[in-house]
């Protein structure tokens, strides 16, 4: 008895005013965006609370079913793949060394620190080898083999040591992740998160030798990027309750392994973590402000797109975003 009425309450608050009332405070927000000088690159934002999109939008023409560049936003694609990899024993976990793993392209003259570094490290930016993203991006994708030229980059810091950025780590998961899985690291995709409904990758770029770009250059839409992180935010499993990335690889990613020297922010195994409107928010960051925002304790899966063609940390536009995520955080704790 005592349980029926439990039930019963929760109906008569799922149906309350104040709960009826988000969704269209929400939707009134996304609306008021447009007229906003400080988010003119904003393309999409797609709102989704227990599981259901609440609000979606799109500006100057845009929709948030097109596809877009979600640059390194798909660095936490990068990530799950490796957690499902582990779970099918094709990696034995984030302490595996990668030189084994490697070895055909390792330099002839390696440091011997090379020997120490694990897919971990590779995961959380802490490999130690010389970054490859910023300024030194242009040099290494013009290289004529990629996964060499990463390998041979001096030490800046021990494996394990500090973060520092490189797509280059993320690129040598994925050339990880194309010899341990027998295919291409789209193929894998395709196939391990392929019963996740609405999830689709589009376009993604290659290198000399024919691997995914891990962790850049990976076109999908907003409402693709939603899914994907509604299936974090389900502790990996679909709405059919089938599990494709195991639960415990999440909480390992979202755990704190390093902090970001840019902004303070914790990093994990390709996601980002800080507080936002109160809440702790776990969040996958793209050039040019393309975000997946999670926010476990609310419930609430936020996906922002924007235009890719400027840097959005040093132009205060990634801290604007922050702050209309902030702004959501805020209208559905209020109403």
């Amino acid at each position: 008895m005592i349980r029926l009425m439990a039930i019963v309450l929760a109906l008569l608050l799922s149906f309350s005013p104040a709960v009826a009332e988000q969704p269209s405070v929400v939707r009134e927000l996304l609306t008021e965006l447009a007229d906003r000088n400080d988010l003119k690159p904003l393309k999409t934002v797609i709102v989704a609370r227990h599981g259901e999109t609440i609000a979606e939008k799109g500006y100057r023409g845009h929709s948030p079913g097109e596809s877009t560049n979600i640059k390194s936003a798909s660095k936490s694609v990068i990530s799950a793949l490796v957690g499902i990899a582990i779970d099918k024993g094709l990696l034995d976990g984030p302490e595996q060394k990668i030189a084994p793993l490697l070895k055909e392209d390792l330099p002839s003259s390696a440091d011997p620190r090379i020997n120490d570094i694990t897919i971990g490290n590779l995961l959380s930016m802490q490999a130690g080898l010389g970054r490859l993203s910023g300024p030194n991006y242009g040099r290494w994708v013009s290289s004529r083999n990629w996964v060499r030229f990463a390998l041979a980059q001096p030490f800046a810091d021990e494996p394990g040591g500090r973060m520092l950025y490189s797509t280059a780590s993320t690129h040598l998961l994925s050339a990880i992740l194309t010899k341990v899985g027998g295919k291409s690291t789209l193929a894998l995709a395709r196939d391990w998160l392929g019963p996740l409904q609405g999830f689709r990758i589009g376009a993604w770029e290659r290198d000399p030798q024919g691997i995914y770009l891990g962790g850049n250059q990976m076109a999908m839409s907003a409402r693709s990027l939603l899914a994907f992180g509604e299936l974090y935010r389900e502790g990996g499993r679909t709405a059919d309750g089938r599990q494709i990335v195991p639960a415990d690889w999440i909480d390992l990613s979202w755990q704190p392994h390093t902090n970001s020297y840019f902004s303070g922010d914790a990093y994990g195994y390709g996601w980002f973590a800080r507080q936002i409107g109160g809440e702790t928010v776990h969040f996958a960051w793209g050039y040019g402000g393309q975000m997946l925002y999670i926010i476990p304790s609310l419930k609430l899966t936020v996906v922002m797109t924007s235009e890719e063609t400027g840097p959005s940390a040093r132009s205060g536009y990634r801290d604007a975003l922050h702050g209309v995520l902030a702004e959501i955080v805020s209208a559905v704790k209020t109403n």
